[in-house]
């Protein structure tokens, strides 16, 4: 019980968190811009990414594990947990390019992130989540499973579901592992690229308060990248023979139930704008 209501409270809170946020973002006139639209969209994945799990896990944890899941719910959760932090992953890579043009190029801003551009790459987010979720998902549900099905996770989560396989797994496990690169590596390095630019700018800036005004614009971006991307790398690009369901259990919990509490926490917390909005909307109650 003491698991299950540490759990809740944080299922709650990261609802609670993110649905402000978008709110807040939707409401406010003087947030419409792309910094806040990608925040705001980033928020509403993170609403259905933890909702993909959180339900599930709890549900288990009030039966003590005895939850039967069907292998067409335990698919549908798999798509869905894939396609979600997949186009979070890619989001976070726009939103890097976003602050990028922002910094380096501020007086073509307004020209290069237009409304229209803004909207396709977050619909492309989506689309190349739902890409990726699709083509894991099949391959891994392919497999012949054997008659020992339970899984030793608190979500049906890749490595974990391939463990239950009763046919050899190795392309399967090296096809996992090179799709989970490519998509980690991708975005990752497009991040850093973007970084090292706008680190190069921001030094070049003569006044201190000017620094620290673009230093603070970035780091939270940073915190939320360095925690998703180390969390999801240490699972899907470990060795499989190194894999441990125990510690893939606890760093799952980091990236499913505590990172999407934190997304909101350190963007409100480091934000002056969004601050200053989000006391507006709690004055105005």
């Amino acid at each position: 019980m003491v698991i299950f209501v540490a759990f809740l409270v944080m299922y709650l809170t990261s609802l609670s968190g993110n649905a402000t946020i978008a709110v807040v973002v939707h409401t406010n006139h003087s947030l419409h811009t792309p910094m806040y639209f990608f925040l705001a969209n980033l928020a509403v994945l993170e609403i259905f990414y933890t909702s993909a799990i959180a339900p599930l896990a709890l549900a288990n944890l009030l039966s003590m594990g005895k939850t039967p899941v069907f292998i067409t719910g335990c698919g549908t959760q798999m798509f869905f947990f894939v396609f979600l932090g997949g186009a979070d992953n890619v989001l976070l890579a726009v939103m890097a390019y976003d602050r990028f043009v922002a910094i380096c190029y501020p007086l073509r801003y307004t020209l290069i992130m237009s409304w229209s551009l803004c909207v396709e790459m977050v619909v492309g987010s989506l689309v190349l989540g739902f890409l990726l979720s699709m083509t894991l998902t099949i391959l891994i549900f392919n497999l012949p499973f054997c008659h020992n099905n339970e899984i030793y996770h608190f979500y049906c989560d890749m490595p974990a579901v391939m463990r239950l396989a009763c046919a050899d797994t190795h392309v399967h496990r090296t096809a996992l592992y090179i799709i989970s690169f490519i998509v980690l590596s991708i975005p990752l390095s497009l991040i850093s690229v973007s970084y090292v630019f706008i680190i190069t700018t921001i030094l070049q800036i003569r006044s201190a308060e000017g620094r620290h005004r673009a230093f603070s614009t970035c780091s939270s971006h940073i915190i939320v990248v360095l925690l998703q991307y180390g969390c999801t790398s240490f699972i899907y690009l470990s060795p499989s023979s190194s894999y441990s369901p125990e510690m893939g259990r606890m760093v799952s919990v980091v990236y499913t139930f505590i990172t999407p509490i934190l997304n909101p926490l350190v963007y409100s917390m480091r934000n002056k704008e969004l601050k200053d909005a989000l006391k507006k909307a709690l004055r105005k109650f």
